[in-house]
């Protein structure tokens, strides 16, 4: 048997990352002593669940299943969906014992797996790599308690922490390699966010260029600076229909916006937050239920970053450090828009993995 069955687990979960929505991924494990007896993990909607497959494969391999012990990453369910209860089929196979790597996150229903296992005599023990099982459905967390896609923040930078000169030019911080890695990324999301400035300066396609399938993600802007409906821009004269503008409610019943939408784009008015930005959670929750968005990649500035970070709605930071130095402090900083006077106050984070990607390092970071 591994060392860590439950790490195996989350191995076999991450198998399905990304296919199983609206549900999370989950892996799990059976055991007797030293080995591994069955597998299973979930791998998309209306299949069965991990406990059930790793269930299955046990009893066609002939064990004894009330002699073995299940680990899995998330509490099992104790509701009718598309599935029965996993519960049930727990109780049923007569499981003695079942290690649990954290506890399912929506209110409504969490403990409740463990305490009916627990009723009926199940020994049950919680926590088991509970920051990895964690980790693992944070996307889910997002979609079910937050009512938000899971957003990856993706910032290029320079070793001084610069993402652009001080007049704006950022062509390129990082390398080929790297953005061919971002394109990638496109390809897994269902928008792609970027700030008002981004959109004046840079004028960006943000179309998915990889050879992961044409689907194209909605192209959204925040800004409360909207553009003209004629604005010579590639999102406006190219792609309006999978354009998404987010702005302040009073410009959202504008003749401005009442021009865009005439040209297909959807424009939604957001209210104004204590920092006299825009409500960008509120935001995240329009494009979570009007455009059926699960997954959004942000390749906003330093100021929409640290937005979105104030805000706690940034799930991975992925951080592409490029082996260059301006070494000019007017240079556009990597994260901007606070005041602190005291490292105490600093926003942290957990260094999940590293890896040069061409020329460049690229960091992997999760909220602390």
């Amino acid at each position: 048997m591994m060392r860590s069955p439950m790490l195996h687990a989350i191995r076999l979960a991450l198998q399905a990352k990304g296919q199983t929505a609206p549900n999370p991924c989950v892996g799990a494990v059976l055991t007797k002593g030293g080995l591994i007896a069955a597998v299973g993990w979930h791998k998309g909607p209306g299949l069965p669940h991990a406990e059930v497959e790793a269930l299955h494969q046990a009893l066609e391999k002939g064990w004894d299943l009330t002699q073995l012990t299940l680990w899995v990453t998330l509490e099992p369910c104790n509701h009718q969906g598309r599935t029965p209860p996993c519960t049930q089929a727990i109780l049923q196979a007569g499981i003695p014992r079942v290690v649990i790597g954290t506890l399912d996150p929506n209110p409504d229903v969490a403990g409740g797996g463990a305490d009916r296992l627990q009723r009926h005599g199940v020994e049950v023990i919680v926590g088991e790599e509970e920051q990895s099982c964690r980790d693992l459905i944070a996307d889910f967390r997002a979609w079910t308690i937050e009512q938000r896609p899971l957003v990856r923040l993706k910032l290029a930078t320079t070793l001084d922490g610069r993402i652009a000169t001080r007049n704006g030019h950022s062509a390129w911080v990082s390398g080929e390699v790297a953005r061919q890695r971002v394109h990638a990324m496109r390809a897994e999301s269902q928008a792609v966010l970027v700030g008002g400035q981004t959109l004046q300066a840079d004028d960006p396609q943000l179309t998915n260029r990889s050879e992961r399938g044409e689907r194209q993600p909605w192209a959204v802007v925040i800004t409360r600076k909207m553009p003209s409906a004629d604005a010579d821009l590639f999102l406006l004269q190219k792609r309006p229909l999978e354009l998404v503008i987010l702005t302040s409610e009073e410009n959202a019943d504008s003749n401005t916006a009442q021009k865009l939408r005439h040209k297909g784009v959807q424009v939604y008015g957001l209210s104004t937050v204590e920092n006299g930005g825009l409500d960008i959670r509120a935001g995240l929750q329009i494009l979570h239920k009007k455009l059926g968005c699960t997954e959004l990649l942000c390749e906003g500035g330093g100021r929409l970053g640290m937005s979105l970070v104030q805000a706690y709605c940034v799930d991975e930071l992925h951080l592409v450090v490029a082996p260059r130095i301006l070494g000019d402090e007017q240079a556009v900083s990597v994260f901007s828009g606070r005041k602190v006077l005291q490292m105490d106050e600093s926003v942290n984070w957990r260094l999940i993995s590293h890896e040069q990607v061409g020329e460049d390092l690229w960091l992997l970071l999760l909220p602390g």
